[in-house]
């Protein structure tokens, strides 16, 4: 699907923009072909240098994530990309969990699924490192949890050697600890001691590690 598109196709495919783009913020441009609705995260309308040396780096990170993530349910599929500089990415039908009123539908499968889903990218060496905003899962039209924007997430291979493998293992937390923000905001009832424990428990060692991956993590976000 989507083969052969070229950048100058983009405009006349395109059903709407969902982000402008900005000096170091791609475009972001929804698509159809026969039916089949697309993303584009296109970086090819920003400067030169930026776009031949952050965005052809961001892409090629961001590609080799979806590649990693290949086939796994709840995870946009990877169309292609487009000359190094722009990325199609399947679009996933569902709402934003912090746009509608989903308390009656989290219930406890909703909740056990999406733990599924996280530990299964886990497994594959991968933290999304962005889920506690909300807008990055949606309650999927088939009612399951679907996660989105891979832009800032990191990989076991990249965050091996110490001390970068302990900032990796508190990425891997705050994926988990996602869930657990979810279930304070509509089904507080539901936490349990542990699950309360790791999402507030912070030593002086994890405040230094946290301040390090949200810098890292807030890096990531501004420029992809």
């Amino acid at each position: 699907m989507f083969e052969g598109l070229t950048l100058a196709d983009i405009a006349k495919k395109q059903c709407g923009i969902l982000r402008k783009s900005t000096g170091t913020r791609p475009v972001i441009w929804r698509i159809e072909e026969n039916g089949v609705k697309a993303i584009v995260k296109d970086f090819s309308l920003n400067s030169f240098w930026f776009r031949n040396i952050a965005g052809r780096f961001l892409i090629w990170r961001e590609k080799k994530a979806y590649k990693k993530l290949e086939g796994l349910s709840g995870v946009p599929s990877l169309f292609g990309s487009i000359g190094g500089v722009a990325l199609i990415i399947e679009e996933i039908q569902g709402t934003e969990l912090g746009n509608m009123d989903v308390s009656k539908e989290l219930d406890d499968k909703f909740f056990s699924d999406l733990k599924r889903l996280i530990d299964s990218f886990h497994d594959r060496g991968i933290a999304h490192c962005d889920l506690k905003r909300m807008p990055n899962i949606l309650f999927g039209n088939d009612r399951n949890p679907n996660i989105i924007d891979w832009a800032a997430s990191i990989s076991r291979s990249e965050f091996r050697f110490f001390p970068l493998n302990l900032i990796y293992k508190r990425f891997l937390q705050d994926d988990l600890n996602a869930i657990t923000k979810i279930k304070l905001k509509y089904r507080p009832e539901s936490v349990n001691p542990d699950e309360k424990r790791l999402y507030t428990d912070r030593s002086k060692t994890e405040k230094i590690i946290r301040a390090i991956r949200d810098w890292l993590r807030d890096f990531l976000k501004k420029i992809a």
